[in-house]
């Protein structure tokens, strides 16, 4: 009887596990983003770090290793918190450096393929 029960206990949680969706660790949630946003000079060197063009500090190599996959599931594990933070870099980015958003997303998306998923995110 106990092996039956440590058995469901096994079970249950390991579906609850697996059920568990998964997120992005939360380490970079205070991130003050709109420090970075209203510091052009700030700015343009994560722009360089995702665009292999420069150094990249622990932020900024940080998120080069989940951006490929925020792309392919549209951020779907992102906490609601990284979803804002996100939409308003992608806002910013597309009124305020359109050039730069467009080499970023010729370098993570050179097929187009999440470029209008992107926008319509933001949106």
């Amino acid at each position: 009887m106990a092996q039956l029960n440590l058995f469901v206990v096994l079970v249950a949680s390991l579906v609850c596990f697996t059920l568990a969706e998964e997120k992005y660790s939360t380490k970079y949630e205070n991130f003050d983003v709109d420090k970075v946003l209203n510091n052009d000079s700030l700015l343009t060197s994560y722009i360089n770090c995702l665009l292999d063009e420069e150094n990249c500090t622990e932020e900024g190599q940080a998120l080069k290793r989940v951006l490929p996959d925020e792309l392919k599931t549209n951020c779907g594990k992102c906490t609601d918190a990284q979803k804002l933070k996100i939409v308003k870099i992608i806002k910013f980015l597309i009124k305020n450096r359109s050039t730069d958003f467009d080499r970023l997303t010729a370098k993570y998306d050179p097929s187009g393929e999440y470029k209008k998923k992107l926008e319509k995110f933001s949106a």
